[in-house]
């Protein structure tokens, strides 16, 4: 019998996970992250000066957060201290503290990587501060979650935050060929199974590995649907809480706002797969109607009130059919921000001008002592008037005419815009029209 081929890297050990048995030696070998590691990149630029700064490794599972910190302590030379922030507290940090100070008494520094650091507390993580303050180590923090909401101001001001990507198809296909390489044999995979199995890694390199140790020993060919029979399908990357929520809300919100169609069904998708509310997408796609459209199709606010009532009447899968018609309704209408802009406009006016009376003329006067004080003198009634306009000032007397809504060309607006300017011509030649007091609004 021949020989089973050497591991890749180190000699192989079948008893350990193929994700441990693959794990790159040095940071060359670390895979879809060369936009840090290359040697012209900023991580790759602090190793070859062996300068590091306490960072913050911010990526998905399965990135090669965790690999890269133990590689520049390696590289280095920098003792590396692992701790998790779901398993640890403030003891535990106060044992790796006060070990970094004795190495440093000996000339030896150390690399503090804490995995999951956003799940300590902001007193934990100013526990961090006087120790990376004064080099005592250098703190590798790894988190999948965004740090601007995560961490507090103080510690991320004194590291530099590092954006990891997704593994790319590119990638995982040099993992695969790797595992295939440790294992001595190709993956039992047709062509079209093994494009599957990358698409349900989903970026992730350690799930990735993992399914390859579940289908090695399968008998080949196995197709798609054999290699879906056999794997779990990884749960799309989505917290209803977190970054992923904030980012996908933002998508579906900018891609009707766009006018694409496609791109909003695509993240209304993306959102739904994931788990989120729908309730919480009909009330968002709502207030998309009244800020994004408005008065340019007056019934688009309509169509989404309708789209949550259907869903709350008709409830999951089938409910979900109306948001999207919903969706589909907001991307494709005329878009305006004239009622956005012009009720915050107003808003303005209004904190600025405090508390100023209405003119007397539009205000009801149901007592004598009223009517004697002006109320009501002089209103106009408009539907008595000939042009059906009277062309008066509804504004307080103290306070000139502003211009608050500007209504745009597209839509139904456009027809607003043509009203709005005739109403204007026909109050600058202030047409006659017949007075009438208003006994009621």
């Amino acid at each position: 019998m021949s020989e089973q081929p050497p591991s890749l890297f180190e000699v192989d050990d079948t008893s350990r996970p193929l994700a441990d048995r693959l794990r790159p030696p040095a940071l060359g070998d670390v895979v879809g992250q060369e936009h840090l590691l290359a040697t012209d990149a900023p991580i790759g630029r602090m190793v070859s000066t062996r300068r590091l700064i306490s960072m913050i490794l911010w990526g998905p599972p399965g990135c090669g957060k965790t690999t890269i910190a133990r590689l520049l302590a390696e590289q280095t030379n920098l003792a590396f201290e692992p701790l998790s922030a779901t398993f640890s507290g403030v003891a535990d940090l106060r044992k790796v503290f006060q070990a970094a100070q004795r190495r440093r008494e000996l000339g030896q520094g150390t690399l503090l990587f804490v995995d999951e650091i956003h799940r300590f507390n902001r007193a934990q993580q100013d526990s961090f501060l006087p120790y990376v303050e004064d080099g005592t180590i250098v703190l590798v923090g790894a988190t999948t979650e965004n740090p601007s909401f995560e961490l507090n101001g103080a510690l991320l001001s004194r590291c530099q935050v590092f954006v990891l990507e997704r593994l790319d198809a590119t990638a995982l296909d040099t993992l695969i060929g790797r595992a295939e390489t440790v294992l001595g044999r190709p993956l039992p995979l047709d062509a079209d199974a093994r494009q599957a199995l990358v698409a349900m890694a989903d970026g992730d390199g350690r799930y990735l590995l993992n399914m390859i140790e579940q289908i090695e020993a399968l008998p080949a060919p196995v197709d798609p649907a054999a290699l879906a029979a056999a794997v779990q399908r990884r749960a799309p990357l989505y917290d209803k809480s977190q970054e992923g929520h904030y980012n996908l809300i933002s998508a579906l919100h900018k891609s009707m706002r766009g006018s694409d169609p496609d791109a909003a069904l695509y993240w209304l998708a993306r959102m739904l797969d994931g788990g989120e509310d729908p309730l919480f997408i009909a009330r968002r796609i709502t207030r998309f109607a009244t800020e994004d459209i408005g008065m340019a199709d007056p019934g688009a606010v309509q169509q989404a009130l309708s789209a949550w009532d259907v869903y709350e009447r008709l409830g999951s899968p089938e409910g979900e059919l109306a948001i999207a018609q919903a969706v589909l309704y907001l991307a494709t209408a005329p878009k305006s921000i004239g009622v956005y802009r012009g009720f915050t406009r107003a808003r303005a006016a209004a904190r600025r001008t405090g508390s100023l009376m209405p003119p007397a003329h539009i205000l009801n006067a149901p007592t004598r002592l009223m009517k004697d004080l002006g109320y009501g003198h002089g209103y106009q009634y408009d539907p008595d008037t000939e042009t059906g306009f009277s062309g008066a000032d509804y504004f307080p007397d103290d306070m000139p005419r502003e211009t608050f809504y500007e209504p745009t060309t597209g839509g139904y607006e456009r027809a607003i815009t043509e009203r709005l300017r005739h109403w204007a011509q026909l109050r600058t030649e202030k047409p006659e029209t017949t007075d009438r007091t208003a006994a009621s609004d």
